[in-house]
């Protein structure tokens, strides 16, 4: 691989990372959600767990999984954001005249991505154990669980960029949260097993990503290398990586303009 091509994505995962470091309540609420998110669901919903058919080992040990792919959905957010204050700034529009490759301007960001989804999916994991849960798999598992969360985090920020550079507009990327994030969570198996949905919620999950993505972290935790399960949801994300990320790199065409 080419040597200015690395330097390019690691002079701009290391920008970035300065940035996010600078500004301790993004890694504050980063840190805190996940927390939140898994004692509140868990505290509310447990009784769920005793319900017939429900997965052994009850509601704590099911629905960490859902948290756990929550992070990178609700992070996504911050590289859209990001990209947006770059184009306001003019950072974009001059990194863009130089020879810096432009897809390393994109990987450098998702890089950085990636790697702050693997804090509050630490925490996530710790915090379940001491709540009950287990991961079968052991450590191997909890990295290919690490791995997977990131690797969703990448697909999740590039769709995130995609409508910065599109929008130019902070606002929209918030709601990326409210029309994409919330129904991809909640229509999802992320905190109801896939036979108690409606019948019209099951038809969704089949087709959605996040589904995909939590049955892979969920069989790492409480089956094991169910590798059918986990190779699909490998599938599904590198395909949506590729769609997020050359739309992001397509859109660079009107920050030039």
């Amino acid at each position: 691989m080419d040597h200015d091509f690395l330097f390019d994505v690691w002079h701009l995962f290391v920008r970035a990372l300065k940035k996010t470091i600078r500004t301790p309540i993004v890694i504050i609420s980063a840190l805190a959600l996940p927390v939140l998110f898994l004692v509140l669901f868990t505290q509310i919903f447990t009784q769920f767990g005793n319900l017939p058919g429900f997965p052994a080992g009850g509601y704590v040990q099911f629905a960490v999984a859902g948290v756990i792919v929550m992070n990178p959905l609700m992070d996504s957010g911050g590289a859209g954001e990001a990209v947006v204050d770059d184009i306001n700034s003019g950072f974009l529009s001059k990194v863009l005249v130089t020879p810096a490759n432009r897809t390393a301007i994109v990987l450098g960001r998702l890089l950085h991505d990636m790697v702050m989804v693997l804090l509050p999916v630490s925490i996530t994991l710790a915090l379940a154990y001491a709540l009950g849960a287990t991961v079968i798999t052991g450590a191997p598992g909890i990295l290919l669980i690490l791995f997977t969360a990131a690797f969703f985090g990448l697909a999740m920020s590039g769709l995130a960029m995609a409508i910065g550079v599109r929008t130019k507009s902070s606002q929209a990327v918030a709601g990326l949260d409210l029309v994409i994030a919330f129904p991809l969570m909640f229509v999802s198996t992320a905190l109801v097993p896939y036979g108690f949905l409606p019948h019209w919620a099951q038809a969704f999950s089949n087709v959605n990503p996040f589904s995909y993505v939590v049955n892979a972290v969920r069989v790492l935790m409480s089956t094991g290398f169910v590798w059918s399960t986990i190779l699909a949801a490998y599938a599904v994300i590198a395909v949506f990586a590729a769609v997020t990320i050359g739309a992001t790199l397509y859109q660079f065409r009107s920050v030039e303009r």
